[in-house]
């Protein structure tokens, strides 16, 4: 069953939103280099339990609009196969299939009820 697998959060001012979940919930978090780009701003955490365990990975990146907000990224086995299932049921697609370096493909929708979220296709290999 797809599953919750990462999450993004845009910030306005990127040290001050790190600052403030690590001192909320001590995540960590580091600089992420994408296909080799050292310019790439974006910040990879994982996410652990009260008891240590791992949890679901998290992202932190600018903000590129001001309408841009959480991005839920569901874990699928095939973005085209859901991006039927997703129009069908009332939602739409707002953004191309892009790449993700050495991980696999990304996707960004809106449901029925405006909510943006995101797909994510493991690449195979």
């Amino acid at each position: 069953m797809p599953t919750v697998q990462h999450f993004e959060i845009p910030a306005d001012d990127v040290e001050r939103g790190q600052k403030f979940y690590k001192d909320v919930f001590g995540w960590n978090m580091e600089k992420a280099i994408s296909g080799g780009n050292p310019d790439q701003d974006y910040w990879m955490f994982q996410t652990r339990d009260e008891k240590g365990n791992r949890g679901i990975s998290g992202g932190m990146m600018k903000r590129q609009s001001p309408d841009h907000k959480v991005t839920n990224y569901i874990t699928v086995s095939s973005i085209d196969d859901y991006t039927t299932k997703i129009e069908q049921a009332g939602g739409k697609a707002i953004m191309p299939k892009m790449p993700v370096p050495n991980m696999g493909y990304i996707r960004i929708y809106l449901d029925s009820e405006n909510n943006m979220f995101g797909l994510f296709e493991e690449k195979e290999g």
